[in-house]
C-alpha cells in the first residue's frame, strides 16, 4: 500500500493541500515502512499564472459555482493527481471541497487529518485509527 502525504519538509503534514510542495509517500508491506520517497507537487505556484489566479485565486469559479469545481479546477487537480496515481491515499491537513472530489475521482482516498506529524499519522491509518475530518473541507 502506498500512501501520499503533503508536506514541506517531510516530518509534518501540511495544512493545506494547494500550497504543499512535496508528496511524502510511503510504502508499507505488512505493517512495516519498506520505502519512502519524496515527490515534487504542482500547486498554486505552478499554476500562477492561469486566468483563475488572476481573477483573485477563485480557481475557475463561475457565477453560481463551488470554489474548486469546475473544468479548470479539475484539470488542475488533476495534474496534482498525476505524481501520486499510485497511490491508495493522500493525507492532507486541509484542502478545498473540490479537490477533495477530485482526489477521490481517481481512485486516491482523501484523509484530512487534524494530525501534524506523518509517522503519527501513518501509525494511526496503520491502526484503523485515522479520522477523516471533512469539516475541514473549505
Amino acid at each position: 500500500m502506498k500512501i501520499a502525504f503533503v508536506t514541506d519538509d517531510g516530518i509534518t503534514i501540511s495544512q493545506h493541500f494547494g500550497r504543499a510542495r512535496f508528496y511524502e509517500v510511503l510504502t508499507v508491506e505488512d505493517g512495516k515502512i519498506v520505502s519512502r520517497e519524496r515527490r515534487e507537487k504542482m500547486g498554486h505556484a505552478h499554476f500562477a499564472g492561469s486566468h483563475d489566479e488572476q481573477q483573485g485565486g477563485q480557481h475557475g469559479t463561475q457565477a453560481g459555482e463551488r470554489h474548486g469545481f469546475g473544468a479548470e479546477a479539475e484539470d488542475r487537480h488533476a495534474k496534482m493527481a498525476a505524481a501520486i496515481h499510485d497511490c491508495q491515499y493522500l493525507v492532507v491537513g486541509g484542502m478545498g471541497a473540490g479537490a477533495y472530489e477530485s482526489m477521490k475521482q481517481v481512485g486516491v482516498r482523501p484523509l484530512v487529518t487534524d494530525m501534524t506529524a506523518i509517522d503519527d499519522a501513518l501509525k494511526a491509518q496503520l491502526a484503523g485509527t485515522l479520522k477523516d475530518h471533512t469539516e475541514y473541507l473549505h
